[in-house]
């Protein structure tokens, strides 16, 4: 498939139409419909995108109208982005395990007239709050969906039936809507986080999200032969670059996993080419390979530091531009690394990125010995995704990569770092002030501290708003902290205080397979995260009991003791706090993306934190 050229091709819709028309036999999706993989084409995807505008402008849908997806990751959702964006509407997606609260927030913001939801759970949520979004006309439900007589209800299925029906009497209206759209275009909002305060709508264009994925193709040399496995959230930009974006501009084939349970299990079967996993994803495989290689020895034990020690230095090579490879490569490729990624279905993998939060170099440093390239990349929604991007021939681990091709970054007096390029967004949707406060001479300011190294390297020490500023006047970045923290094996989570204290403290959670593992020797091969909880209380046993075991204290605190040597005296964690569960979406606690809320976390262990600087 050749790459077309963006210059004359450049809005995502029409990028997408492109690919309708040229490659309308080649396959591009893969889904799995009761067990097995089924293929769909450009044409497919371009026939069922058609019918769905054509619904939306039978329905009076105008350009700049918004519409809301609420739905897991599926391939229905980037169906139904096409087809809003085609029309010159603006998708607003919400995340799929928003409350009601927060649903109603996103929609009524958006001020949204239809919503597609995913299945009758979704739909739930809005038949509970539809009276409180005056501007929603009509809900779409993407699942098969039995009428129950709901007025302006109806299932995705009944709506492309629409559609269809509308398209023969609309002959040319899909068509003039997509001439329309134009590359300044604002379509589609994202959704900020909202680690503090409500999320604001991130407003992209199609100059911003065509020119970003664009470079991505051009920096890491993707071509149509790649694929992927789509599994994170689609309202996030950094999935939609790697679900969306890219794959029209390259024509990379798109796998939707099952479930973010299932993912290991689709990457046996699918062993896609291109993986990108939030640090939570690449910390769950670093633990079970740590482990897995720990217990090897003698013969073995020798194989695996001969191994690791080839791939360090083939990776390393590669990493400065270098062609790696030699002789103990060779032999430790027969030996161990083609086990080991056939093992986790990542035989063909060649680019794994991470982002969306901090990630720990030690483990960057594993998956490089192993021969499994895992790139850092660092950005934020308001600049579509990347700031800057370690790449293949030109890594660091630790650092978070040169600034992103075509993009200039620097560091403000005070540390921020900011950034200026054809990615940087348009404002915040009717938030003039907050948009003011971060946009400033075209130059977005991130609200993240940094610093750049020698060689161009830039490094992440902190979030400006998140700097632990004690009692004593010392500025404290909790993030480096917090990610040492974190590989004590016993922790899960962990969170720093000190912000005008005298002292540092954390909170910490607990590794409930840990638990499972070494405590209990329980094989967790196969029970899904969700489980273990309930497979620890099946045992008789509870977090809660292990966050006071006296064992399990002593362990931590000769973790943190490693820690605390690590850092000046001022940084290290005085007193800490097991907490008996660990922190999650359902309390408000993380993101979808597992990025920990540090001020709601304040807020609901407030009392916990209190006894910690008692006495």
């Amino acid at each position: 498939m050749a790459i077309p050229d963006i210059s004359d091709i450049n809005t995502v819709p029409k990028l997408f139409w492109h690919n309708v028309e040229n490659y309308r036999d080649d396959i591009t999706m893969w889904r799995k419909q009761r067990g097995v993989w089924e293929s769909h084409t450009w044409g497919d995807y371009g026939n069922w995108s058609r019918d769905i505008g054509h619904a939306l402008i039978a329905e009076g849908l105008k350009p700049g109208d918004k519409i809301s997806i609420l739905s897991e990751t599926r391939m229905e959702w980037v169906v139904l982005d096409m087809a809003i964006m085609g029309i010159g509407c603006i998708t607003a997606p919400v995340y799929p395990s928003n409350t009601e609260e927060q649903v109603k927030y996103i929609v009524k913001h958006s001020e949204s007239k239809v919503v597609f939801a995913e299945d009758q759970e979704q739909l739930d949520k809005i038949l509970e709050i539809w009276k409180d979004l005056p501007l929603v006309e009509k809900v779409v439900v993407i699942d098969k969906y039995y009428p129950r007589n709901l007025p302006n209800v109806i299932s995705l299925d009944g709506y492309r039936d629409l559609g269809q029906l509308h398209r023969g009497e609309n002959t040319g209206k899909f068509e003039e809507r997509l001439q329309l759209v134009k590359p300044t275009d604002i379509i589609s909002f994202t959704y900020t986080s909202g680690t503090t305060g409500p999320p604001k709508a991130v407003m992209l264009s199609n100059k911003n999200l065509v020119w970003t994925a664009s470079q991505a193709v051009d920096m890491m040399k993707l071509n149509s032969s790649d694929s992927s496995l789509s599994y994170l959230p689609l309202s996030h930009i950094a999935e939609q670059m790697f679900t969306i974006h890219a794959p029209i501009i390259v024509g990379w084939k798109i796998y939707f996993a099952t479930g973010i349970l299932d993912v290991l299990e689709n990457l046996k079967e699918v062993k896609p080419t291109i993986l990108f996993g939030v640090p939570r994803i690449w910390e769950k495989f670093y633990a079970g390979l740590k482990e897995k290689l720990g217990e090897a020895s003698g013969l073995k034990e020798k194989i695996v530091n001969f191994s690791l020690k080839a791939g360090s230095e083939h990776s390393a090579d590669k990493f400065t531009g270098g062609e790696g490879g030699g002789w103990k490569y060779g032999i430790a490729n027969k030996l161990l690394f083609g086990k080991v990624k056939e093992a986790l279905g990542l035989s063909a993998l060649r680019l794994g990125v991470t982002g969306a939060a901090p990630i720990n170099a030690d483990i960057l440093n594993l998956f490089a010995s192993l021969d499994i390239p895992v790139y850092e990349v660092y950005g934020q929604s308001e600049g579509s995704g990347p700031t800057s991007f370690n790449q293949p021939w030109n890594n660091r681990p630790g650092s978070v990569g040169p600034p992103y091709p075509g993009t200039e970054v620097k560091i403000a007096d005070d540390g921020e770092i900011l950034l200026k390029g054809n990615n940087v967004f348009l404002g915040y949707y009717k938030d003039q002030t907050a948009t003011d406060e971060c946009l400033k001479d075209g130059w977005l300011y991130s609200g993240d501290v940094g610093k750049f190294d020698e060689d161009g390297f830039l490094y992440v020490t902190g979030r400006k708003k998140e700097i632990l500023v004690t009692s004593g006047g010392k500025n404290i970045a909790p993030i480096p902290i917090e990610e040492d923290l974190k590989q004590i094996p016993a922790v899960a989570q962990a969170v720093m205080v000190g912000d005008n204290r005298n002292f540092c403290t954390a909170l910490l959670t607990l590794d409930v397979g840990y638990l499972l593992k070494k405590k209990m020797d329980v094989d967790i091969t196969g029970i899904s995260p969700l489980e273990l909880v309930n497979v620890l209380e099946s045992k008789g046993k509870t977090v809660k009991e292990f966050a006071e075991n006296a064992d399990i204290l002593s362990e931590i605190q000769e973790g943190v003791d490693t820690v605390n040597s690590r850092y000046a005296q001022v940084e290290n964690i005085r007193k800490f706090a097991v907490l008996p569960r660990d922190f999650t979406m359902a309390d408000d606690e993380v993101t979808s993306t597992f990025k920990i809320k540090r001020s709601k976390i304040y807020a609901k262990w407030a009392d916990t934190i209190d006894s910690l600087y008692s006495g």
